[in-house]
This record gives C-alpha cells, sequence and structure tokens, in this order.
C-alpha cells in the first residue's frame, strides 16, 4: 500500500517538510485545512499516516492537539524535531519598503514581532497557514502584501526572500508527532513512549505515579495536563518518557494499568531528540 501523508497546511509547510524529511522527499501529501481535517483524513482511512505539529520550543505545547490525540485515540508512530526558520518574502522585484501587510499564521507572526519593530508602516495580519499565504500571493498577484513562510515555500511559489530567519530568537524548533493507523513493528528501536492517564484527586497522587516511574528507571522528558472537559476541575495527564532498556518500561506500564486510571499509551517510538 503507497503513503498517503495527510499534513496540516500546503505544500511548502513546515508540516509538508517534516513529511519529505521523515519519509521520502517524493512522498505524496494530502493538503489539510485544519488539525481536525487532518485527524478526520486519517480516522477515515483517505491518508495513511500523518504529521501532526504537538508543541513549540518558544510557545509551548499546542493543546487542541493532545485533545485531539486523546478523544480519537491516535496512534503516535514517531516523532519529528524541526529547526524552524521564518522568512519574509514577496512577490519579485519589491524591497521591504514597498509591502503594507505581512500575511501569516498567528504563531508565526508572533515570534517574529521583534523585527517588524523597525518597520512600522507594515500591517501584521493574522492568517491559517505560512504557505498558504505565499501561496495566495502567487496565484493572486499581490503586489505589497508579504508572507512569513519557510525557504521552500519560496521555492515553490517563486517568491523572494526580503529578509531570512526573522524570528526573535535564532533556535527555534518544533516538535512533530508522525501519526499512523498501523502499528510498525519497531523491535529493538523503541526508546520512547507517550502515554495518558489519570490520577485519584487525592494528595500525593501524581508523586506517586512519578515516583515509580523513577524507580523503573523511566526518564521523564515531558508532562502536559489537560482538563476533563466532562468533569470540571480534573485533570488528565500526558507523559512522554525514556528508557535504555524496554523491559523496564513493561514493568513500568503493567504498575501504572494498576495505579492510575484511565491509563493508555498513545504511542511507542524511537527518540529522535539528541
Amino acid at each position: 500500500m503507497s503513503i498517503n501523508v495527510a499534513i496540516q497546511g500546503v505544500q511548502g509547510s513546515f508540516h509538508h517538510k517534516v513529511a519529505q524529511t521523515y519519509f521520502d522527499e517524493s512522498v505524496h501529501v494530502q493538503e489539510c485545512s485544519s488539525f481536525p481535517d487532518l485527524v478526520e483524513a486519517l480516522i477515515s482511512n483517505t491518508a495513511t499516516d500523518a504529521v501532526m505539529a504537538i508543541e513549540n520550543s518558544i510557545a509551548g505545547a499546542i493543546l487542541p492537539n493532545y485533545a485531539l490525540l486523546d478523544e480519537h485515540n491516535l496512534h503516535i508512530a514517531g516523532e519529528f524535531y524541526l529547526d524552524v526558520q521564518h522568512n519574509l518574502m514577496a512577490l519579485p522585484a519589491q524591497s521591504i519598503a514597498d509591502i503594507r501587510e505581512v500575511w501569516s499564521h498567528p504563531m508565526a507572526l508572533l515570534q517574529c514581532r521583534s523585527f517588524f519593530k523597525a518597520y512600522p508602516h507594515i500591517k501584521l495580519v493574522e492568517d491559517t497557514d505560512t504557505a498558504g499565504v505565499a501561496r495566495q500571493i502567487q496565484e493572486e498577484g499581490l503586489k505589497g502584501i508579504g508572507a512569513i513562510a519557510s525557504e521552500t515555500a519560496a521555492q515553490i511559489y517563486e517568491l523572494d526572500i526580503l529578509a531570512p530567519k526573522i524570528q526573535t530568537i535564532k533556535d527555534n524548533a518544533t516538535r512533530f508527532f508522525i501519526l499512523g493507523n498501523k502499528r510498525k513493528d519497531l523491535t529493538g528501536q523503541v526508546d520512547k513512549a507517550s502515554v495518558r492517564f489519570t490520577t485519584d484527586h487525592k494528595r500525593g497522587s501524581l508523586a506517586t505515579i512519578l515516583n515509580v516511574m523513577s524507580d523503573c528507571k523511566l526518564n521523564l522528558t515531558k508532562i502536559q495536563s489537560m482538563p476533563i472537559i466532562e468533569t470540571p476541575w480534573k485533570y488528565a495527564f500526558f507523559v512522554d518518557v525514556t528508557f535504555d532498556v524496554y523491559k523496564d518500561y513493561e514493568k513500568a506500564k503493567k504498575v501504572l494499568d494498576i495505579m492510575a486510571t484511565d491509563f493508555k499509551v498513545l504511542g511507542e517510538y524511537k527518540n529522535q531528540k539528541v
């Protein structure tokens, strides 16, 4: 069966770049306008796999995506860390002085806001997708409008980069989950897992769970709480752990399945963080 990867956004987006790098440069991608649409493509089997951003080193976790993972019982097959570089681009034969507005995703605008303090004549306009704006500028021949997007988007949509790497914090990385309909055989490679659970509303209940992980030689790399909508003031915890020995993790799973409430494994995969 051929691979068809659902991405949020269009070709030239950061999701597209991850799909090309993780799978193959020539991988077929299915463009989705939103993350719920991406999930729908996966669960309806119109896509075999999907790429979903889950957290950014500057902006933090993308909480709605954690909710989608939980609600639809999505399977995490892998992860990928992408160095995100934002570039200001526009149609050829223009300078920054010619640009009246810059359109991009709210997160990209936020990460580049300091750059535009030197250009008070430019209005920043929120849009749904970085590469989508680049494509719109090309298709509609929009002069005086700039986009913040990837270098790949500039190449695909034949735009000139007016200023490269304009993000305020230069070390800017986004973590992506690779989601799949089928569990892949990663025997001997698995050294990281994502799990989800709730705890009793008692003093020390979360600490007890974390102590079990420590006793089983698991290294906690991420913990994220999410409110349970149906139960006000109660939270689910999403936890990422790494381990050197798979048997240690198996032991922890058995104990946590007994001690925690609604414990489930979201995915077991290869740690990509060096």
